[in-house]
């Protein structure tokens, strides 16, 4: 049974696609350029199953918009720029929905020394909603189905997708269904339930849960939000590109050199869309100077890293096995978007041990940052860049910290020492302190 969404509109909703489609000009295939219409019901091209970019009528909004009619608003979110993004205002004023995004930028002195780094930022994607950088392409998702007459939204996730859209559904009352791993940490599986999605795990890995779900979404007419397979997703996390250009590039001074951001790697959605959102900045003019993009993979999990280092755009599937869930991921489901957003911006992948990976989790932790460990590992890749030699104290750097450390306490405890127990006297307090 396969419903066409677009035929079970409300009345009105066409006069509100018209105002969208006057911002964009439809999809474009990542593979072969073919551009279909924006009305499609359309998730991949049918052609190659390539990923879609959504088009940008940068000449129109050029047009009706000059930078201060952005940077002006006073919303505090991923909605304060909603005339570069493809649905209508959602709504859902007083919700989680309306407070995802404009998430904190922090500069710690002591790891700006600690680096030799004069221009260092971190950007903490724990503080959104649900706590990880998903809940942007939650967002947009969710209004596209609400748009759509969606009646219920599908994603398969190791937690953090899932969560996002559980709780950002849940806030204006969208039905969601969940596939996720058994293996998933408990306290994201936690957090679907308790949101109140259909939590569905599956014996098998992240892949085998993704293709498990755009199968249920075929058969029951379940709108797909699928990292790396509905086109909306990247349209969410591009948003953090809008941020970091409003929080760094405008509202800092820096060196004239290039910005280098760096950001974890798993199925490579996230790169894509930040890349997305910097094309769109240099497409309206609203900035001359592209940044460098820096994928970082575990070593456990390194599809796309494996090709950049072979030079080729084939990517081929891996055994993923790492500490870090939220990036381990067999076969990379935006693997050449991502992989080229390092190749076009003349960035770079790097792999990073668990190991480091903890002991980074360790690190921000003291500049009271808490991580998880797909978060972190953008920090350990910035460690070794600067040993290397790829990053220099001249050069202008955000990591960007995709997730909140209370996601996996497990691994959190892994990257510590456990905290002594003592009696309950002074006397066991001074032997502790030797004093």
């Amino acid at each position: 049974m396969r419903r066409n969404f677009l035929n079970n509109n409300p009345s009105g909703l066409v006069d509100e696609k018209n105002q969208i489609m006057n911002k964009f000009l439809g999809y474009r295939c990542s593979i072969c350029n073919e551009e279909f219409s924006f009305t499609s019901e359309i998730y991949t091209c049918p052609k190659d199953h390539g990923n879609l970019d959504v088009i940008l009528d940068t000449g129109t909004i050029r047009r009706k918009y000059e930078v201060s009619d952005i940077t002006s608003r006073r919303e505090e979110s991923l909605w304060r720029y909603l005339p570069l993004l493809p649905v209508n205002d959602p709504g859902g004023e007083g919700t989680p929905l309306r407070a995802t995004g404009f998430t904190p930028l922090y500069s710690p002195v002591t790891i700006k020394n600690a680096l030799g780094l004069r221009d260092f930022w971190i950007k903490d994607e724990g503080r959104n909603p649900t706590g990880s950088f998903k809940d942007r392409a939650s967002a947009i998702v969710i209004s596209r189905a609400q748009e759509i007459n969606a009646d219920v939204i599908v994603t398969a996730s190791t937690g953090n997708a899932g969560a996002a859209l559980a709780g950002l559904s849940a806030a204006v009352g969208q039905k969601a269904v969940i596939f996720a791993p058994k293996t998933a940490p408990p306290a994201k599986i936690a957090q679907l339930l308790i949101y109140g999605a259909k939590v569905i795990l599956v014996d098998g890995n992240y892949d085998a849960a993704f293709d498990l779900s755009i199968e249920a979404s075929r058969e029951f007419g379940w709108y797909c939000r699928n990292t790396g397979f509905n086109p909306f997703t990247v349209e969410g996390k591009k948003t953090a590109a809008y941020e970091i250009w409003e929080q760094v590039v405008l509202g800092e001074s820096m060196s004239h050199k290039p910005l280098s951001i760096f950001v974890s790697v798993g199925d490579g959605n996230i790169i894509s869309g930040i890349h997305k959102g910097f094309k769109d900045l240099i497409d309206l003019g609203w900035i001359e100077h592209m940044p460098r993009l820096f994928g970082i993979q575990s070593e456990g999990s390194s599809a796309i890293a494996n090709a950049f280092f072979q030079s080729t755009e084939e990517i081929l599937p891996v055994k993923s096995n790492t500490i870090a869930d939220s990036i381990s991921v067999d076969l990379p489901r935006d693997g050449l978007r991502g992989l080229r957003a390092a190749i076009q911006t003349k960035g770079s992948y790097m792999t990073v041990s668990d190991q480091k990976i903890l002991d980074s989790i360790a690190s921000l932790g003291k500049v009271g940052i808490f991580t998880e460990p797909a978060g972190a590992t953008a920090y350990a890749g910035l460690v070794k860049a600067i040993e290397n030699g790829i990053i220099n104290s001249s050069d202008p750097v955000v990591i960007i910290n995709t997730g909140n450390g209370l996601k996996d306490v497990r691994a959190a405890m892994m990257a510590v020492n456990e905290a002594p127990v003592i009696e309950p006297s002074l006397d066991s307090l001074k032997r502790l302190l030797k004093i």
